[in-house]
């Protein structure tokens, strides 16, 4: 039987217009003319200097694209791309008081209102946009849980805005960049980073052995901070750690507790030692 949760700290943005699509265009890290129908598309919002500020699913509707972002972001994200509208056929609005939004995961939702598939992996399932809390046999705390094993970020659970950069966070291999269309807010850093090989540092699942560090907890290796705690579930969680702590048997510790990374499959990692 599929799963289904719905997650309280989730939000929408409208975006309507008939300029809506050309106006997200130039500003966000995906090709926003591949949205389509049925599945969504993961973008984020960056700084002119290439930092991370959100990152959203992008899922159409009839007439708008609704933006499946942080709820306590909305605002933000309303303000800001406002100010990028200039002569733009484009609307902006909250509309987070008229979704609620879910992860669905381990088959096809059954359930009214907007479904699109999660574009980074199989197995992260499908989006749910209702105008009414659907049925759930499962909390957000079992969504968060799926997600971290999975090795998906979570926003600002896992990134630091104005500080945290698209590849550390797996933006490339799960399809959050666009590497064809052109230009975009922050462009050039992200597309540095990529073709000189400047990634220090990623974003891993790890499992810990011993009670939970607190998100934000430094990790070290002999004794030396080689990264820190992000989201956390019960036994693992993810990290942001540099690539040369990720040898095979390597010691890491926070705290007193053991941390082992378990790098995925889909993550590759060039230049770990």
């Amino acid at each position: 039987m599929n799963k289904i949760a719905y997650l309280e700290d989730r939000g929408v943005v409208e975006v309507s217009g008939a300029d809506r699509v050309s106006f997200l265009q130039g500003l966000v890290s995906n090709d926003v003319a591949q949205a389509r129908p049925g599945a969504a598309l993961w973008a984020a919002l960056l700084t002119p200097q290439g930092k991370w500020l959100a990152d959203f699913f992008i899922i159409t509707a009839d007439d708008a694209l609704l933006l499946d972002c942080e709820r306590a972001q909305a605002p933000m994200l309303v303000k800001q791309l406002g100010r990028y509208r200039l002569r733009a056929k484009v609307m902006l609005r909250d509309a987070s008081d008229a979704f609620f939004v879910h992860a669905a995961w381990d088959g096809m939702p059954d359930a009214k209102g907007l479904v699109a598939r999660d574009p980074r992996l199989p197995e992260a399932g499908y989006r749910v946009l209702a105008s009414e809390m659907l049925h759930c046999n499962n909390s957000s705390e079992e969504w968060h849980a799926h997600r971290i094993a999975l090795g998906l970020p979570d926003g600002s659970r896992d990134l630091e805005a104005e500080k945290s950069i698209l590849l550390e966070a797996g933006f490339d291999e799960l399809g959050g960049v666009s590497w064809t269309k052109g230009c975009y807010m922050g462009q050039e850093l992200t597309a540095r980073t990529k073709y000189r090989g400047l990634v220090k540092r990623r974003v891993v699942p790890v499992r810990v052995h011993g009670a939970m560090p607190e998100s934000g907890a430094v990790i070290t290796r002999d004794g030396l901070e080689v990264g820190v705690m992000r989201s956390t579930a019960t036994g693992h969680a993810l990290a942001l750690l540099r690539l040369d702590a990720l040898v095979p048997g390597a010691a890491l510790m926070s705290g007193k507790a053991v941390i082992v990374a378990q790098p995925p499959s889909w993550m590759s990692l060039p230049g770990a030692a």
